[in-house]
């Protein structure tokens, strides 16, 4: 009911800080703005570091639920709804449960627990405000590290996989540059508006023809700025997309084909050379496959057939970013819906709502305990056992 957007999660941090100082965790809040990290030592082992994220979405919840979100707040520029509608609130809910758990549990393992509550996963930068801000050095660098995800599947279903699971994601603005006028006299105008067309068709050959088909790789436009009124040919047009892969050999080839295809449109019109930015938002995110193996049979003896080798998400995340220091990572999926509601859905080929979507709408109770169970069991596994359990 309280959802904040990224780098604005103060009393949302506030919250999963105080929760973690109950369970007895040494605490240190404004950790990359406003992260929250906690660890709770109990004796020597490995450091297990367990992710949520604290940020909210900027759009309108539409469930209906008693509980829905009716916050606002300014998001670029504007007075947006903001709303849980990735499943970030579940992921905290599991998370407090998870620390709880494995504190009650203390008896059993020995080592050090790193409870690390993320901002800004939504816009893929919070990861990098953490460890700019000292995460590994001011407080342990962890030798395995756990996120969770909601998926639009079925409540007590666990989603697991070795190697990629989360795409890399390029954000790309192209902005076309033309000469201005009259549309009843386009041989007068160099037209942005006729090279942004082309390059929108054109770029999906980039896609269809300069990678291996069987890899995955989206070149997406999703927004075009251009034009004041149908009679006037603007001096510009501005594109922008995203751009998604699992790996390097297929990231290299779109980037490449993506500035050139934007070169040759402008080309075509004798038009100077475009605008063109990518940025690197999120690297992918990678599990390591040891590691995978090793969780996989905890999660097959918990979970039976619910427990799946799913194939990787084309979105993103910034949960890879952890991975580039140097840390063994395992992300899993968690499902939320009523099995019956989910597999009725698997045989009229009508899809639930996702993450994202209005209307997601998780069932609380039990999508939390698959989590908390799920995450509990995969920190135990990695944690040395107690002495008096040896």
């Amino acid at each position: 009911q309280h959802p904040e957007l990224g780098f604005h999660e103060v009393r949302t941090a506030a919250r999963l800080a105080r929760e973690l100082r109950d369970a007895g965790f040494q605490v240190t809040e404004k950790v990359g703005g406003t992260g929250v990290v906690g660890l709770y030592r109990n004796g020597p082992g490995p450091v297990v570091m367990i992710r949520t994220e604290l940020d909210a979405l900027p759009m309108q919840e539409k469930t209906g639920l008693p509980y829905a979100s009716q916050a606002t707040a300014s998001y670029a520029g504007h007075e947006t709804p903001v709303a849980h509608s990735c499943g970030h609130d579940i992921h905290m809910a599991a998370w407090v449960g998870v620390a709880r758990t494995l504190v009650e549990m203390k008896t059993r393992w020995s080592g050090t627990l790193m409870f690390v509550a993320q901002p800004s996963e939504e816009d893929d930068s919070g990861a990098d405000a953490m460890l700019k801000d000292g995460l590994f050095q001011r407080f342990a660098k962890p030798d395995f590290a756990l996120a969770l995800h909601t998926g639009p599947f079925a409540y007590g279903m666990v989603g697991y996989r070795a190697g990629p699971i989360m795409s890399a994601e390029d954000t790309l603005t192209v902005r076309f540059i033309g000469r201005g006028g009259h549309g009843s006299s386009p041989h007068a105008t160099i037209d942005p508006i006729l090279m942004a067309s082309r390059f929108v068709v054109d770029v999906q050959g980039v896609v269809s023809r300069e990678k291996d088909p069987k890899a995955f790789g989206v070149v997406t436009i999703g927004a075009v700025d251009a034009g004041s009124a149908g009679n006037i040919i603007p001096d510009s047009a501005t594109l922008r997309g995203t751009i998604r892969s699992y790996d390097d050999s297929v990231r290299g080839p779109l980037l490449a084909g993506v500035r050139r295809t934007a070169m040759a449109e402008a080309a075509m019109s004798g038009a100077p050379a475009p605008d063109i930015e990518i940025r690197h938002d999120a690297d992918p995110v990678v599990n390591d496959a040891a590691l995978a193996e090793r969780l996989g049979g905890v999660f097959r003896a918990a979970f039976g057939p619910m427990a799946i080798v799913m194939d990787p998400a084309p979105a993103s995340e910034d949960f890879g970013r952890y991975a580039r220091e140097g840390v063994k990572t395992h992300y899993f999926f968690i499902g939320v819906y009523e099995p019956k509601r989910f597999f009725d859905s698997l045989r009229s080929g009508e899809p639930l709502p996702s993450n994202h979507s209005p209307l997601f709408a998780p069932v609380p109770e039990p999508t939390i305990k698959t989590g908390v169970t799920a995450m509990a069991l995969a920190a135990l596994e990695l944690l040395t056992p107690a002495p008096s359990e040896r």
